[in-house]
């Protein structure tokens, strides 16, 4: 089992800033794909930012050039530093991890709640 735990969620005023970080209860270094998925009301949850298999970084276009993914594997975190964010950004952001334990499986974190004010 694999527990997730995110944290740094919040309210902002558009064209700030947050920090979104996810911390996994064992070694990050083996898993094979890390990201963040968010989730807003109304709508399904979309995977935006994350680790591939090769550990490159990929982003959804409306993130691009807004956020950053960035990995610790000495402390088993992965986190997103969100800039210039916009109301539509507002969403509960979860970690998502697939990991091997005996069989391939995808574990998610609680999430946390990202609210963006025009």
């Amino acid at each position: 089992q694999v527990q997730l735990v995110e944290s740094g969620g919040g309210l902002v005023q558009a064209g700030g800033s947050l920090r979104l970080c996810c911390a996994a209860s064992r070694s990050i270094f083996s898993f094979n794909r890390m990201g963040w998925y968010r989730q807003a009301p109304g709508k399904q949850r979309e995977l935006f930012a994350g680790f591939g298999s090769s550990g490159a970084t990929n982003y959804g276009d409306s993130v691009k050039g807004r956020f950053t993914i960035s990995r610790d594997n000495a402390k088993n975190t992965v986190c997103l530093q969100m800039n210039s964010l916009k109301p539509e950004d507002t969403a509960v952001y979860y970690c998502n991890a697939e990991v091997f334990t005996g069989q391939w499986a995808a574990y998610w974190g609680q999430g946390t709640q990202v609210t963006v004010s025009s």
